[in-house]
């Protein structure tokens, strides 16, 4: 509730002009037939041509203004609805946007997508439905039972004892059905990974020829979900089997004591037909209610999830007073780590402990170490997508924390190993940096990145289609459509966090060489796995187990590092072996 107030708040002129229509719409069902039984009570052959001429009028007019205000009514809501809509899907990505990286992991990418699309679709079927069918019934349900009592207390009562029962059964119903529409939102997260997972990896399927495996686990995701929703709807069957019954009911009872009514003189034959509509009207916008009952608990339980997401306090968050985050390209010393820690929540140790090193302007700056040594957690600090738990990162003399992110994040572009293209063409893809960067400035980043060929190679040049991950791209080729988008962008720090991992050792060694003049004016910093890709840096540091355990060039560290000796001899025989 909380959170469609949040929501509805904005569009509360809106809201309340559809409720007025509804309400009117609603209202002039009840007239109509209180006009039809006067008429009868008059007698219509015994009323005059005008009395007559009168009471259709009414009628129609009545008729004519209940169903302008239900149309209305029925636009108002469905524009209100889909506004709601929108705002909570824009809320909601925002949301997740400033989560870090273990936060994200914690909801997980499979949830945060339920719960952008589909949670969200069921809390707008639920909320017009709500409007359409459940606000009215309150309102109608006071009225009918004034004019039923109006008539005859003994009816009314009748009428009141109904709708007193049905709203008791579907209050217990909703009641005990609502934890089974808790699990079967849990339920549709867990079918969501599991269905992800067997999407995303089918290649890894078909190669361990485990197809019946995931098939098994795919087919106790539905059963599961399936079995919790069958016993979820049993019991609104229940419900409607119920209501059918007391509606039933009632109209037996009318019609037994509107007999006895008659006879002694307190009650007429077009009361009965008034009586008998005013029940209709009540018993079926119940039903109508108890059908969008059927979606509420799931559509509560929606919005606690969504409302979990929203209420998030993300550990990292900007500054209350930032610090300006112009860049001072006079500054020689770029980038800074000061004694730098950094501990996983939910580890026993750090995984990176006292590091200090600085990355100066027209410098390269390497790190290399081994696998679990803790080189593209480094990349993840810079970028803020974690904290630091000791110590401090300086950026042109800036604590980074002080700063927001997005100055932070405008100074620097990152190209990490997976490269991420997204679907467009490659023009789009790489002004994404910088959406103002001229044809020359693309091609020129083209060439710098060894991808001219290819540009030329292709029909539509820069305009050529770029698939949603860029899957029509070699693994080089995206790599280098990444570093052609930083290039574009031209920050003050390149971040490359083992993005040359793809490329032969040729393409490697002239991207390098063509880098050296396009990087003077700015930091770079290199996160590799192979010397032969670091070997040029004037800095190199070397990890391991989170700890730096040489810094110089790679002359210096040959003869003084054995860790980088290591390392590097691995790859030269690996190289001779081949």
């Amino acid at each position: 509730m909380k959170l469609m107030l949040r929501f509805i708040k904005p569009h509360w002129k809106l809201c309340a002009v559809t409720m007025l229509m509804l309400i009117i719409d609603v209202t002039g069902g009840l007239y109509i037939p209180t006009l039809a039984a006067e008429m009868m009570n008059q007698g219509v052959l015994g009323s005059s041509f005008e009395t007559l001429l009168n009471t259709g009028m009414k009628m129609a007019i009545g008729s004519f203004v209940a169903g302008l205000c239900a149309v209305i009514g029925g636009y108002t809501c469905a524009t209100l609805t889909a506004r709601i809509g929108k705002d909570m899907r824009v809320a909601l990505y925002e949301s997740s946007l400033k989560l870090s990286v273990h936060e994200f992991r914690q909801f997980g990418t499979a949830s945060i997508t339920t719960r952008t699309v589909s949670d969200i679709t069921n809390i707008q079927t639920a909320f017009i439905s709500f409007m359409q069918m459940v606000v009215p019934v309150p309102v109608i349900c006071v009225i009918a039972l004034v004019l039923s009592f109006r008539l005859d207390t003994q009816i009314g009562i009748v009428l009141l004892i109904a709708v007193f029962i049905i709203l008791l059964l579907a209050s217990f119903i909703i009641n005990s059905a609502s934890p089974l529409f808790k699990r079967l939102q849990k339920l549709l997260d867990s079918m969501s990974t599991v269905l992800l997972e067997n999407i995303t990896g089918v290649r890894v399927i078909r190669a361990f020829n485990n197809e019946l495996r995931e098939q098994e686990r795919l087919n106790v995701s539905f059963a599961t979900y399936a079995d919790t929703s069958i016993k979820a709807n049993r019991k609104f069957a229940n419900l409607d089997g119920l209501s059918f019954f007391c509606i039933n009911f009632v109209i037996i009872t009318v019609f037994w004591l509107s007999g006895g009514r008659i006879a002694a003189g307190h009650f007429q034959i077009g009361d009965i037909t008034a009586v008998i509509e005013y029940a209709y009207l009540i018993l079926f916008f119940i039903m109508m209610a108890q059908m969008v009952i059927l979606t509420l608990p799931r559509a509560l339980e929606c919005c606690n999830r969504i409302q979990n997401v929203l209420d998030y306090s993300p550990e990292i968050s900007d500054p209350a007073s930032a610090q300006p985050g112009s860049a001072e390209r006079s500054r020689s010393d770029v980038l800074v780590f000061q004694n730098v820690s950094f501990q996983f929540p939910d580890a026993e140790k750090d995984t990176l402990s006292n590091l200090s090193f600085t990355c100066r302007r027209g410098e390269t700056t390497a790190i290399i170490g081994g696998t679990g040594s803790g080189k593209s957690t480094i990349a993840s600090m810079i970028l803020r997508f974690h904290d630091v738990t000791e110590g401090a990162i300086f950026l042109n003399g800036h604590d980074i924390r002080q700063m927001r992110q997005e100055d932070l994040r405008n100074q620097l572009a990152y190209v990490q190993q997976k490269a991420i293209l997204f679907s467009g063409t490659i023009a789009e893809n790489l002004r994404y940096g910088k959406p103002d960067a001229t044809e020359e400035e693309l091609l020129h980043a083209v060439r710098v990145s060894q991808l001219d060929g290819l540009i030329r190679s292709l029909p539509d040049g820069l305009n050529s289609f770029v698939a949603q991950g860029g899957t029509n791209f070699s693994g080089g080729q995206r790599q280098r459509l990444s570093i052609a988008r930083a290039l574009v962008k031209k920050p003050e720090l390149y971040l490359f966090d083992d993005s040359f991992s793809a490329l032969d050792f040729k393409t490697d060694a002239a991207l390098r060489k063509a880098l050296t003049p396009e990087t003077k004016d700015a930091a770079v910093l290199i996160i590799a796995q192979r010397v032969s890709s670091i070997r040029h840096a004037q800095q190199i540091i070397v990890l391991n187990e989170g700890t730096i355990v040489g810094i110089g060039t790679h002359d210096q560290l040959i003869s003084n590092c054995p860790v980088y000796l290591e390392i590097y001899e691995s790859q030269t025989k690996e190289v001779q072996d081949a």
